[in-house]
């Protein structure tokens, strides 16, 4: 696993280029790069139905990638408008339950960048269970 020396995520201006840097970022185990994708005010929904933001954020994910998880990602379709862009993603993670299981988790993100006053793209929301988790309408 590398460490934050050693992962140099540079951002991005290219849309669909930021989710290949994504891939690079998770799959090197490296919290510092892959929340270098994100703004500072980013909403993510690692967990179904439980959104986190900030500094609780953060923590999350250098939790979650510290045991070692990979995954792959296909763009299924990215819309751009002005600053605004909208991902959808298909996703599959390889990942160690509490009980040392391998597990596969997959979904279809859907994923919305900001443009940075930079020129470079970060994620605002990202929701990898956007089209697959039981918390749409109507299902409480």
């Amino acid at each position: 696993m590398s460490t934050d020396s050693e992962t140099i995520i540079e951002l991005t201006d290219d849309v669909d280029e930021h989710l290949e840097l994504y891939v690079r970022a998770f799959n090197s185990g490296n919290a510092e790069a892959l929340n270098r994708l994100y703004t500072e005010e980013a909403v993510a929904v690692w967990e179904p139905g439980e959104p986190l933001t900030g500094r609780a954020r953060e923590e999350y994910v250098a939790g979650f990638l510290a045991t070692g998880p990979r995954m792959t990602a296909k763009m299924r379709h990215s819309y751009v408008t002005g600053d605004t862009a909208l991902l959808v993603v298909d996703w599959t993670m390889e990942s160690v339950g509490e009980d040392g299981e391998r597990l596969t988790t997959a979904g279809i993100g859907l994923d919305v960048l900001r443009l940075g006053e930079d020129g470079k793209w970060r994620y605002a929301v990202d929701d990898p269970y956007g089209e697959s988790h039981p918390y749409g309408p109507g299902k409480e």
